[in-house]
């Protein structure tokens, strides 16, 4: 087998075909939560905190001399961080609940019964007759 045709039947697999989907639509997704992240809820945490940007918030060590940069400690950088991971994180978990809980409405949908077959409906008869 060639490895151009081996490679073929690799990439058209469809395993791969769906993962290249699956890391297309995260990564839309991922663009829709930091926007949602840093366009909305940030600002009304900031709003709830008294208005503080965290961002803003750093320790230098080393002030700025002969033309080099002050060197600083960014910790407040590091904390929006972790608020932007936790709300991302809750919303993925937002996401997946719903996802299951549709899942198992549609587990949960009554199916009706199969329909017997004829060698079913005449041993059923048999059974009737034979308690009579």
């Amino acid at each position: 087998m060639s490895i151009v045709k081996e490679f073929r039947e690799f990439a058209v697999r469809g395993n791969v075909v769906d993962l290249a989907v699956g890391v297309v639509i995260g990564a839309a997704f991922g663009k829709i939560v930091s926007s949602l992240v840093a366009d909305l809820i940030t600002p009304l945490i900031g709003m709830l905190v008294g208005g503080i940007d965290f961002t803003d918030m750093i320790i230098t060590l080393k002030a700025a001399a002969d033309g080099k940069a002050a060197l600083v400690l960014s910790y407040g950088k590091f904390i929006q961080t972790i608020f932007d991971f936790v709300i991302i994180a809750f919303a993925i978990f937002v996401v997946v609940k719903l996802i299951n809980r549709l899942k198992r409405q549609e587990a949960a949908a009554p199916t009706a019964p199969p329909v017997p077959s004829a060698e079913e409906k005449l041993l059923t008869e048999i059974r009737d007759l034979l308690k009579k």
